[in-house]
């Protein structure tokens, strides 16, 4: 099925009892045993939730994989994955990616003997060159946060498995719908949840579909025995907006193309990055393995006074962290969403202090743009 269909018809055959058409919350954390040594296949929430299992099946139908799993955050997800690893095991990390990742990696999981090496993931041939003998991942976001940088997925699988390494894809700014990566040769994908798939800003979860069944068992071992599985609620927030994920998705990217073109035009503006516009160098890449260009844009004002004028005079867009939902949000990545990242590092990246990021939402994009017009002025 079209993947707008698959997205829309989640849950709707699990209800048999009553034909209810969606996915009852089962806010229960034990289950009964019909008899002595059965069970109904449910135990104990931590273990298996029908409302989880429901969203879980949900991610695995749309990547395509064997198999997912759902999260407390997306913090917990790639948590959970870093359970893969043992103590000397090295893994290679988009250098520019979310600072709450980089946190998780050099502030907890570097006590445990990982360790890890920050490189361009957009150029294939610098991600090969930082590959090492303990080497046992590669740790990608397809579409890095905040700078926007373009991976080549396919390239970048088709090295791990050359190498024998995994390949774990953050797909969080593109979603199953722009680009599937376990097609593409992906291992993992995993993702923030609380951003695109479920889309109202309204719950948090993390998501993960994994594509070979042996590695899959795994995954499951490490979130049953560590525990951070999503709520029954949140399941239940996340699978209904994953429902109308394809219809937000085609109205945010023609909202953020209209606002990447008006900013890209306007004085009070140095540089914009998004790859919707012919002259960023991932989009002919875009091009060739998304369907689309996304909804994150970031661009650096001229002049530093310019960053608080935005963030505190929009009336619509909201300065708020988190991104993907249906109200546009602006932020300040420098001091937000990469505070734990080094200074030095933030500068040689370009997340500096006149960078802002912009999720762009549904709503009319004339308004949006006069908003901006009016903050600006």
């Amino acid at each position: 099925m079209n993947i707008a269909t698959t997205a829309a018809q989640i849950g709707l055959e699990r209800e048999t009892r009553t034909g209810a058409v969606t996915v009852p919350i089962y806010q229960t954390a034990t289950f009964r045993h019909p008899g002595l040594g059965q069970s109904t296949g449910y135990d104990y929430s931590r273990s298996g939730n029908p409302t989880r299992q429901a969203l879980e099946e949900g991610i695995a139908h749309l990547e395509g994989g064997s198999r997912g799993f759902a999260y407390a955050s997306g913090m917990a997800a790639i948590t959970s994955l870093m359970f893969l690893f043992e103590r000397g095991d090295h893994l290679v990390v988009t250098e520019d990616l979310y600072g709450g990742s980089y946190r998780l990696f050099e502030k907890l999981f570097q006590q445990f003997g990982l360790s890890f090496s920050y490189v361009d993931t957009s150029d294939v041939e610098l991600v090969r060159q930082a590959i090492r003998p303990n080497t046992r991942a590669l740790f990608v976001e397809s579409l890095t946060n905040p700078l926007l940088k373009v991976a080549d997925v396919a390239a970048l699988a088709a090295l791990c498995k050359e190498k024998g390494m995994l390949c774990i894809v953050d797909n969080t700014f593109l979603t199953p719908y722009l680009v599937r990566c376990l097609d593409l040769g992906a291992d993992i994908t995993v993702y923030s949840g609380s951003k695109y798939l479920s889309g109202h800003n309204d719950t948090v979860c993390g998501l993960v579909a994994v594509k070979d069944a042996a590695l899959a068992e795994k995954v499951y071992f490490h979130q049953n025995g560590a525990g951070a599985v999503l709520g029954p609620q949140d399941s239940w927030l996340t699978i209904r907006g994953i429902k109308t994920l394809t219809i937000r998705m085609e109205r945010q990217q023609e909202n953020a193309i209209a606002l990447a073109s008006w900013l890209k035009d306007h004085p009070g503006v140095g540089r914009v990055y998004y790859p919707g516009l012919p002259e960023h160098p991932g989009h002919d890449l875009m091009q060739r393995q998304c369907a689309g260009f996304g909804a994150m844009i970031a661009f650096e004002v001229t002049r530093p006074e310019l960053v608080e004028r935005l963030l505190m005079k929009t009336r619509l867009i909201s300065f708020a962290e988190s991104l993907g939902g249906v109200e546009s949000l602006i932020t300040f990545p420098k001091v937000q969403t990469h505070a734990d990242i080094e200074p030095e590092t933030l500068q040689r990246l370009g997340i500096n202090d006149l960078l802002l990021r912009l999720s762009v939402g549904i709503e009319d994009k004339d308004d949006l743009i006069a908003d901006l017009a009016q903050a600006f002025e």
